[in-house]
């Protein structure tokens, strides 16, 4: 079981997806700016073995809001991971290739789950078969309204994002924000920085998501460290028996022919 040691009302948010490329790590950095600014502090633990977000923060300036982080990869499971007393975030990027069970502790210990996704035909596939995964594998219930959904990379009114739209209406899961597919998001991380401290004027659009990103976060807070932690020693105990609850999660062929379409409109 993986545990992260904090304060008591430490809000964990998850940012998850098996395949590489998506935004994870650029998801990541730019909300630990959004809450740094919000005087949070917020703690980056950093799983993924390429240290992204460690490299992100050893850029950052020092007169800039304080944001921790911690070298999440290599980590004993059996070790918490300890949390600066005065931090009240912490987001968790994960590596692309996660066994199961670091899979079923991440999703259960965390209070917002993230998932980044291109809007692509193979990104897509990618993404409904990992939802599925997460619905029957590790059992996350969708009533829990936990997961969300963020687009990333967006170039508008492309077929491949028209395509994305359908496979999220049919999961019932939100598309809370779009990310548009702009340099400004390399040309912050490159500085340590977030797009939410460049000028506004270079950023109006992009802060509106990332807004409304965070609007979606600050509904619902955590539960005790304690109560969190007993619930996912009850639903390992019973992993087994609810393994055998089936649900049916739709599955999006990657149409070749459309990927094709839509990388000769992006290229106009």
């Amino acid at each position: 079981m993986i545990k992260i040691a904090g304060a008591d009302d430490l809000k964990k948010i998850v940012v998850i997806n098996p395949k590489g490329g998506c935004g994870k790590t650029t998801l990541a950095i730019n909300l630990a700016s959004s809450y740094a600014l919000r005087g949070f502090q917020p703690t980056i633990i950093d799983c993924d073995p390429h240290g992204y977000c460690i490299r992100w923060l050893e850029k950052r300036p020092a007169e800039r809001p304080l944001c921790y982080g911690i070298e999440g990869h290599g980590s004993h499971p059996r070790q918490p991971l300890e949390v600066p007393a005065d931090s009240r975030i912490v987001i968790v990027d994960l590596p692309s290739a996660l066994p199961v069970e670091a899979l079923h502790a991440f999703t259960h210990l965390a209070d917002r789950i993230l998932l980044p996704i291109t809007p692509s035909a193979i990104d897509v596939f990618s993404a409904s078969r990992f939802v599925a995964e997460l619905m029957l594998d590790v059992q996350l219930d969708r009533s829990e309204q936990k997961l969300a959904i963020v687009a990333n990379r967006v170039k508008a009114r492309t077929l491949s994002f028209d395509m994305l739209q359908r496979f999220l209406t049919s999961l019932s899961i939100p598309m809370i924000a779009t990310l548009r597919d702009s340099q400004v998001y390399v040309h912050a991380a490159a500085r340590g920085l977030g797009i939410s401290e460049l000028p506004a004027s270079l950023v109006r659009s992009d802060l509106a998501q990332m807004s409304a990103i965070m609007h979606w976060l600050d509904r619902r807070r955590s539960g005790s460290t304690r109560v969190r932690n007993e619930t996912l020693t009850a639903k390992e105990q019973g992993h087994d028996d609810s393994h055998q609850q089936q649900r049916r999660i739709p599955e999006v062929e990657p149409n070749c022919e459309e990927a094709g379409q839509q990388q000769a409109r992006d290229a106009d």
